[in-house]
């Protein structure tokens, strides 16, 4: 059994993903981030940098005690190892695999999310920070849309971690992007939402907290 803390946002949906498409046992915690739930000293206990997704494995490869980890890529990574799947199939497909997941948790996450912040969020609009992070979202999204030229997925002809962790932080409407302008990431886009695990996926995400 997998405890998933999660909450439904980009970075809670690439674990969720995971989970369903392997098929792990796994339970959903609630960590309503908007009412503070995120800085209780017993989520603290799992997550130290009061950042949700984490999880806690009780079921172990080794079968010692629970695993803990926080942090949406390494979980991903844990997930990977502990199921020997997603992870790139040879040790050439795995470092392509790595390369992609450190590229959206490094960039496209970060800088998505000051998309975000700026567009929505920020109490007083600052042009030159919507300007900015705009601007560095389509230059990601063309990144992006050059590496799926002529791939089903972001590694190749395998569906990866790097696929669930991109995934969920493609919302063009609300980065200010025009999807037609990137005709790869929309095809890709399309085709893993298609999936029925990933469906299954946000349906629980929007079942625990609807759109508002």
């Amino acid at each position: 059994m997998i405890d998933l803390h999660y909450w439904p946002t980009p970075n809670g949906h690439k674990v969720l993903i995971f989970l369903e498409e392997a098929g792990l046992d796994h339970q959903i915690h609630p960590v309503d981030i908007g009412a503070g739930a995120q800085f209780r000293p017993e989520f603290l206990k799992i997550s130290p940098n009061n950042r949700m997704p984490a999880i806690v494995d009780h079921a172990p490869r080794d079968g010692g005690a629970p695993i803990s980890v926080f942090e949406s890529g390494a979980i991903l990574l844990y997930l990977a190892h502990k199921t020997g799947s997603f992870g790139g199939r040879d040790p050439r497909a795995h470092v392509d695999v790595l390369q992609w997941l450190m590229w959206q948790v490094g960039g496209l996450g970060p800088m998505l999310g000051q998309n975000h912040h700026f567009t929505r969020f920020a109490p007083e609009k600052v042009p030159y920070a919507i300007d900015r992070y705009v601007k560095e979202t389509a230059r990601l999204y063309g990144v992006l849309d050059r590496q799926l030229e002529g791939r089903t997925f972001v590694t190749g002809e395998e569906f990866t971690v790097a696929d669930m962790a991109c995934h969920p932080w493609i919302l063009p409407e609300a980065q200010g992007q025009d999807v037609a302008d990137f005709p790869n990431v929309a095809r890709w886009h399309a085709t893993i939402a298609a999936r029925p695990a990933v469906a299954r996926a946000y349906a629980r995400g929007k079942a625990i907290a609807p759109p508002k």
